[in-house]
């Protein structure tokens, strides 16, 4: 073989392998989405007939409004967690992040936990950002979310049936001081033998989530307002978040699959009786599921549009 022969392989080669991890990659994704597509409509199926019942009591302008007010809080769950990546150290641009946040939440119906963070990782990791980095915004968005939503479903619902709610927050507040976390994140990272963190969590980008995790909390309730205006919006953003909450300590299943719904029937007891609370807590899911595969969908149109 010639010089020019051998030289010609050897850039075929060298060109040849970039382009295969770019098709694998892309193979990957596809399957994480029809696989993450397929539980979120198996979830839908299964319940089929109680969810038309749902939607059949409701007017149009109710179930626009519910639809809204969840894209609305998505949104809010997306700034939370890309504030939490910008104070880390990574600033992703909004279109960029929604992709990587939207795209990598639909793992959420996949069974298991670590499907959206590795998700995250791997999209995250094709903008710059470091593994060790979405890892940890991704486990910080779990303290967060329980911390807020205890603390507005304690204020909402009121002291007297959720006093034992106090228990909880202490904990969860010590476990949101950046000086704790940064603490744990060092000690899991060094286990794990990879490289500590760039830039340690600050106060400031805490409190930051912690304000976007409000407004999400208080745009899911007015989801649920929508769908059973009985209690009054304050009641809805309280049922609404406790319902969540217990749903996310139970992580074992899917999107806390069943859990959220039987506890969202349990709160809605005092408004409802037991057959409207199952068409409303069914209802909400569904909506909820339209709204992430929605958001997927746009993020990903956006951010394609920003590549071309």
């Amino acid at each position: 073989m010639s010089g020019e022969d051998s030289g010609t392989a050897g850039r075929s080669g060298t060109v040849g392998a970039p382009a295969k991890r770019v098709l694998l990659k892309r193979v990957v994704r596809l399957a994480f989405l029809l696989v993450a597509l397929g539980f979120g409509t198996w979830a839908v199926a299964r319940q089929w007939d109680a969810v038309v019942a749902g939607f059949a009591r409701l007017s149009w302008e109710a179930v626009a409004g519910s639809l809204v007010a969840v894209i609305a809080a998505l949104l809010g769950a997306m700034l939370t967690w890309r504030t939490l990546l910008a104070d880390l150290g990574s600033r992703l641009p909004l279109k960029s992040g929604a992709k990587v946040f939207f795209v990598g939440q639909l793992g959420k119906y996949i069974p298991g936990t670590v499907w959206p963070m590795l998700a995250q990782m791997e999209m995250g990791r094709d903008l710059g950002v470091p593994r060790s980095r979405s890892a940890a915004a991704f486990f910080l968005m779990m303290p967060i979310q329980l911390a807020t939503g205890l603390l507005i479903s304690l204020v909402t619902l009121g002291w007297d049936r959720y006093g034992w709610l106090l228990l909880l927050i202490p904990v969860l507040f010590v476990l949101l001081e950046p000086k704790v976390i940064n603490a744990v994140i060092g000690f899991g990272l060094r286990r794990l033998k990879r490289e500590p963190l760039e830039r340690p969590l600050t106060r400031r980008g805490m409190l930051g989530a912690l304000g976007w995790a409000v407004a999400g909390w208080t745009c899911y309730g007015i989801h649920l307002y929508f769908i059973a205006p009985q209690g009054g919006v304050v009641f809805a953003i309280g049922a609404f978040a406790l319902s969540w909450c217990l749903g996310i300590m139970t992580f074992v299943v899917p999107a806390g699959a069943g859990v959220r719904e039987v506890a969202m029937v349990a709160v809605l007891a005092p408004v409802l009786d037991r057959g409207s609370a199952i068409a409303v807590a069914l209802t909400s899911r569904i909506v909820i599921v339209i709204g992430d595969l929605i958001c997927a969908g746009l993020a990903g149109i956006a951010a394609r549009r920003d590549s071309v």
